[in-house]
């Protein structure tokens, strides 16, 4: 398979890693000193072309891909308010694919089943109330963190009690810390951590007076994130439209 990068940072590098031991060819690399590549023979040759960079690029990332005839995978998170819907109109009207997910860890994709599984049961028993808390490096600059908005959206989904989710408290890398998790009884509290180099934390907390039951995912790097892109990429290279890891992992 002919793999494109957009965005060569830590995780490009690590993807690029990957994808080469899995036998496939990288035929485009694209960072922010040279966008022409957007433009070239090399990179509309691609079956797939992965995409992590920042909130802010990646929507515009999606078209320039598009426009050349290239499938996306992407983790970037941040862009889906102001471009979900035509990332969505795009894909089942228009004939792009894009497989986006906020966490590609085969290990967050069990930890999202067991989130699940653990807010239905929990919907018949009151007496739990749930917090949720993550922690990424200092360099993350989204908060709260795509996967940790994606879970609190699961349990949302599954539990009466609870009509949204809401910021909880955000800890800065100088230990200072805005906000609070002390929020309205039908809110679930997301609170951010940022401190050093940190590939990411999830914890959910489910508390009643009797006891407590906690759930974590604890990444050891991000190795795990891009051999889950790279699966993504090679389901997406025989697959078309909107696509997520519910597609690709089934629980």
């Amino acid at each position: 398979m002919k793999i494109a990068l957009i965005g060569y940072g830590k995780m490009g590098k690590m993807i690029e890693q990957i994808a080469l031991s899995r036998g496939h060819e990288i035929v485009s690399i694209i960072d922010i000193d040279n966008q022409e590549e957007f433009d070239s023979p090399a990179f509309a040759s691609a079956d797939v072309a992965i995409e992590f960079t920042a909130p802010h690029t990646a929507y515009g990332n999606y078209l320039k891909a598009w426009a050349k005839g290239v499938k996306v995978v992407s983790g970037s998170t941040g862009w889906l308010k102001d471009h979900g819907d035509d990332v969505k109109k795009a894909c089942t009207e228009q004939g792009k694919t894009l497989f986006w997910a906020s966490n590609y860890s085969i290990g967050v994709a069990i930890f999202s089943a067991v989130n699940k599984y653990l807010a239905s049961i929990m919907n018949g028993f009151e007496q739990y109330d749930v917090k949720e808390e993550e922690t990424h490096h200092i360099h993350k600059l989204d908060h709260p963190s795509g996967t940790g908005i994606t879970l609190a959206e699961q349990i949302v989904e599954r539990l009466d009690r609870k009509k949204d989710w809401t910021m909880g408290y955000l800890q800065q890398p100088d230990g200072t810390v805005e906000g609070t998790d002390q929020v309205a009884a039908d809110l679930l509290p997301i609170s951010s951590i940022r401190r050093g180099e940190v590939p990411g934390i999830h914890t959910i907390t489910w508390d009643s007076e009797a006891d407590k039951i906690t759930i974590t995912h604890d990444a050891h790097s991000r190795k795990g994130f891009a051999l889950g892109a790279v699966l993504a990429a090679e389901f997406t290279a025989t697959h078309e439209g909107l696509l997520s890891t519910d597609d690709l992992f089934h629980f």
